[in-house]
């Protein structure tokens, strides 16, 4: 936030500069520089007395009044086309914008006050393309009360079931081998599952299958299908089964999905 200067009446030097014009009636493109500054700096040296936390950016333009006096004495410069420059243009143009803002300020504050306590409002204008705009899978809507947790849980709960099954003496002997798992046929039976039941139990689903990575793969294919909308979770009640409904408008039998699982082959 800018911060205001203030001395006396004026609001910065470009201020007093302008008033000191008009108090002389000078020609503002052509301003006698020697008794501008004069009058400047008796003011600067009244007002340093009372005080001089306010002064940098007056003592800022009397430092550049005194370097444009002193140019003013010495032999005129001229530019690459011959023409004499004159050291007072750029303060020149400086007054004349800042004389351009304080007219249009004082206009606006003026009609500021002509319509005190005018309210002026606008109707809400929505285009139409907006309005009726609809998101293509409401996420919220489709998962309801069914959260990544209790899918989770169920999981866990039959990897468990799955760790169990294992003799733990006999499954120390012979070589561990790395089980291969076909993504493509694991995503066809699920398909199929889903287009002959069209509502089933997700726990009954991972019951099924055989080995841990078919369970996780299964159970990876099932997530990727609610993400993408072809499927939908349903909990009737808390702590109840998890039922997973079939879009079958979203789940075209006769093309492939194209899922790509990290991991799975």
């Amino acid at each position: 936030m800018a911060i205001e200067v203030k001395l006396e009446a004026f609001e910065g030097p470009l201020d007093l500069l302008l008033h000191l014009i008009e108090k002389n009636k000078v020609d503002i493109y052509d301003i006698p520089i020697a008794m501008i500054t004069d009058q400047y700096m008796e003011y600067i040296d009244e007002a340093k007395s009372r005080d001089l936390s306010i002064m940098s950016e007056f003592l800022v333009m009397a430092a550049t009044l005194l370097d444009i006096k002193c140019r003013m004495l010495l032999p005129k410069e001229v530019d690459e086309e011959g023409e004499e420059i004159d050291p007072r243009a750029e303060m020149v143009r400086q007054l004349l914008e800042y004389k351009m803002y304080k007219y249009m300020s004082l206009q606006l504050k003026d009609r500021q006050m002509e319509n005190d306590g005018l309210n002026i409002t606008k109707k809400p204008t929505i285009p139409k393309e907006i309005a009726e705009y609809e998101a293509p899978v409401n996420y919220e809507e489709l998962v309801g009360d069914v959260t990544l947790k209790k899918l989770n849980d169920i999981f866990q709960e039959l990897l468990k079931r799955q760790a169990d099954k294992v003799d733990p003496i006999r499954s120390k002997f012979g070589n561990i081998e790395k089980e291969e798992v076909d993504l493509t046929r694991r995503v066809s039976y699920i398909r199929s599952y889903a287009m002959e039941h069209k509502k089933f139990s997700f726990r009954q689903l991972l019951e099924k299958q055989e080995s841990r990575a078919e369970l996780i793969v299964t159970f990876l294919v099932v997530l990727e299908y609610i993400k993408t909308g072809r499927f939908t979770a349903v909990q009737e009640e808390q702590f109840g089964d998890i039922e997973i409904e079939l879009h079958e408008e979203a789940l075209d039998p006769y093309s492939e999905d194209g899922i790509v699982l990290d991991g799975g082959d």
